[in-house]
């Protein structure tokens, strides 16, 4: 049976066909997240609008600290929207970023990308191979790489799942400028 927050004939109210197609109509796209006894989530994204003054949370995020680096990042992310996103946070910080939408992208991206990659960025939930998996593949091939794993459910919930292990770098989505530089830059700091 389907709820409503309208009293009986006074309408449908806003669905989310119609919130699907006023975001998609501005350029943006919707994730959705849900967790069992813990509710939805809806995220909505819309394209940056651009203008020549920085807006004031940028100003904001200026006077904060926000550490970058010049390390090579490999992201690994399905979604292609927010994939492009990411890497622009992370190149805005210094970094070099190699992309792949798929497990076996990346892993050919490891074997044959000719530098050192110092840290990848994986999503836990993707197609082919779970992040858990791609790690191990990519730890065969590079003993030092560090990682952090991202997903739009809690680390909890993950590890309540036995996808990952407690206590691994996690950040979820969606996350901010600061909240990447943040975790990027404790992992890369410190001896995994």
């Amino acid at each position: 049976m389907c709820q409503t927050a309208k009293g009986k004939g006074k309408g449908t109210g806003l669905g989310l066909a119609t919130v699907y197609g006023i975001v998609k109509q501005n350029g943006g796209f919707i994730n959705v997240y849900s967790e069992p006894g813990k509710g939805t989530r809806f995220s909505i994204y819309f394209p940056r609008f651009k203008t020549d003054e920085a807006p004031a949370s940028q100003k904001e995020l200026q006077a904060d600290t926000v550490q970058g680096g010049s390390e090579t990042i490999l992201l690994v992310e399905d979604e292609i929207q927010i994939l492009n996103m990411s890497r622009q946070m992370l190149e805005s910080l210094g970094y070099t970023v190699l992309t792949a939408s798929t497990p076996m992208e990346a892993i050919q991206l490891a074997e044959t990308y000719s530098d050192r990659i110092d840290l990848l960025i994986t999503d836990v939930v993707l197609p082919e191979m779970s992040g858990r998996i791609l790690v191990e593949r990519l730890r065969s091939i590079n003993p030092d790489l560090k990682y952090i794993y991202m997903s739009g459910y809690t680390a909890n919930a993950i590890a309540h799942q036995g996808v990952l292990e407690e206590g691994v770098h996690f950040i979820p989505k969606p996350f901010s400028i600061k909240d990447i530089a943040d975790k990027v830059r404790n992992v890369l700091d410190h001896k995994v």
